[in-house]
């Protein structure tokens, strides 16, 4: 479940992502009334002001907002948009619908009585939560990943605002270490945008679990007046994290901030009031930027915040009716119901949707993949450092290699099959490295069971068709790329199936302590999606790595290469 939305006359819009479908249920029993079917994967959905109609996004490559009428319970049409299309948001009148293309890196703004596509905005980096102003003028956007090199001193995802009157776009700098934003939301009273997001802590060695050392989760308080950070509040308290954070919700009162953990299976019950109090207590050094503080204070919600413990697995969206909040659980196919009525919520009843449920050893594997459960203290899962098994685009000093030598984190895509899995070849391949980052987060071994699990799913991995991709092929210009790089001899390297010979090299690119050693040759596939670049991340992009950091001595070719050439390369590599 991907998505669910509620109607003042009692249903639910439940999206299903993989079932490709969406169901409508009776928030009091929680019967399956009717099932509408869609001709691809789900993402997202938002249901109009007067619940007649729903906009549900889907697609891949060629994403699409499928217009349905909520009375017939028919698609009546859709409209194009990018690359896997989600988290649809609504204008305040109802003409206007804005979606994040995740893998386009923009924001479709769709007319919805032309029935079309306006225009498309660029923003930063994996656009993947949304909200509007209370007057509809400025858009936020929740960024998934940073962007820019990873060997610098400040890196984090940041926040797009579009001024829908002109989609002119402003960035607003998040703390350092910000990255996986998942969830965002305006304030009931319109004042505050508030988006949850992890707080690494990549600058320092990964030695311990306890208080937070490597990872902690936020959730940061932005003024829609200036458009600027006001603070990052840890969501963890001192010997308990709060892992990966994901959908916000407000009571409907206003009095609540609602958080779910995806990683625990909690729900934060916060008192609102209170917490902007508190906030606005906070001392701030005018001498530095806010984004540059590292927010430490994990007893910052003691005494204004309830953890609530979920019945469900993989709490990514909910929505409050009434009194009455419905929690969606990605993983348990399940909705959990809380009442907000009293001061202590409590969930009144847990709604399941595929009791019977084949949970096979690759879903078994995902789920342990996202599980922050299984941590010590709960403080990360797999996916805080590989959100969707991919990379977070930083750079992390882990044990497995020595000290004070951090390394860029690698995609888990096709690891199974390019071993080694470290950028030193100290782990011999991926079920060794599974292995390991079990015993490393939970201090035990784990079952083998549950191993043999999480390399199923990760072997079942595929890769997302890039957004450079013509008709799902090369484009000219990449197909001249893919020439110039055959007889710029890169296949030495970079050949096959996986374009990597899964060999480790010595190309210049180690210094300090591991100054001489061999690295070895990641595969290039999906190379579009996984910056930056080289074992340490000093190239931010592809056209960096062609022209200002050497590996392999390539910049003596790529310095001989026009400019359309270039191009050219660029294109072909990031078409993989």
């Amino acid at each position: 479940m991907v998505d669910v939305e509620a109607t003042d006359s009692g249903e639910l819009y439940v999206t299903a992502r993989t079932d490709q479908s969406v169901l409508v249920v009776n928030s009091s029993s929680g019967d399956v009334v009717e099932r509408i079917e869609f001709p691809v994967e789900l993402s997202g959905a938002v249901l109009s002001d007067d619940g007649a109609t729903l906009y549900v996004t889907g697609g891949v490559t060629q994403g699409q907002v499928y217009v349905v009428d909520t009375a017939t319970a028919k698609i009546m049409f859709s409209i194009p948009v990018g690359h896997s299309p989600n988290a649809p948001v609504l204008s305040p009148d109802g003409t206007r619908l804005y979606v994040c293309n995740q893998f386009d890196t923009d924001i479709s703004i769709i007319d919805l009585e032309m029935e079309k596509e306006l225009a498309r905005v660029p923003v930063v980096r994996e656009p993947v939560a949304a909200d509007l102003s209370q007057n509809g003028r400025w858009l936020f956007v929740a960024n998934l990943l940073p962007q820019g090199r990873a060997d610098a001193d400040y890196i984090a995802s940041a926040v797009s605002v579009i001024d829908t009157t002109t989609n002119e776009v402003r960035n607003i700098p998040l703390v350092n270490g910000a990255e996986g934003l998942r969830g965002l939301k305006v304030s009931p009273n319109g004042e505050y945008v508030f988006v949850t997001h992890i707080m690494a802590r990549y600058q320092v060695p990964t030695t311990q679990l306890e208080r937070g050392w490597v990872a902690t989760n936020a959730l940061s308080v932005i003024r829609v007046e200036d458009q600027d950070l006001l603070y990052t509040v840890l969501l963890d308290d001192i010997t308990l994290g709060f892992p990966n954070p994901w959908a916000i919700e407000f009571s409907s009162d206003g009095s609540s901030l609602l958080v779910s953990a995806a990683g625990s299976h909690e729900l934060s019950v916060i008192d609102l009031a209170k917490l902007l109090e508190k906030v606005g207590g906070q001392a701030v050094d005018a001498d530095q930027p806010v984004h540059l503080y590292a927010h430490n204070d994990l007893s910052f919600l003691s005494g204004i915040r309830q953890r609530v413990r979920l019945s469900g697995n993989g709490p990514r969206t909910m929505v409050v009716s009434g009194d009455r909040l419905y929690v969606a659980h990605y993983f348990s196919e399940s909705i959990d119901v809380l009442d907000l009525r009293p001061i202590q919520a409590s969930i009144a009843q847990s709604f399941e949707f595929n009791p019977e449920m084949d949970l096979t050893l690759e879903r078994l594997g995902e789920q342990y993949f996202h599980d922050g459960a299984l941590c010590f203290q709960q403080w990360l899962s797999c996916s805080t450092c590989h959100p969707d098994a991919r990379t977070d685009a930083l750079n992390w000093d882990t044990l497995n290699d020595g000290i004070g030598n951090p390394k860029n984190v690698k995609s888990t895509l096709y690891a199974h099959r390019t071993p080694p899995t470290t950028w030193l070849g100290v782990r011999p391949n991926a079920e060794a490295s599974v292995r390991a980052g079990f015993k490393h987060i939970q201090f035990a071994v784990r079952p083998e069971a549950d191993a043999l699990a999480l390399d199923t799913y990760l072997k079942a991995l595929r890769p997302v068709a890039s957004p450079k991709l013509v008709n799902g092929g090369l484009s000219e210009s990449a197909l001249r790329g893919k020439r110039l790089f055959e007889t710029q001899r890169c296949t030495r390297c970079h050949s096959g199936e996986l374009m990597t010979d899964t060999q480790q090299h010595s190309v210049g690119t180690t210094t300090g302590v591991d100054l001489g050693k061999s690295v070895d040759t990641p595969s290039l596939i999906e190379l579009w999606r996984t910056a930056p670049y080289l074992h340490d991340g000093r190239a931010a992009t592809v056209r960096d790595l062609l022209t200002q950091e050497s590996h392999a001595g390539i910049l003596k070719r790529t310095t001989r290469l026009t400019e359309r050439e270039l191009t050219d390369l660029e294109n072909y590599l990031l078409s993989l």
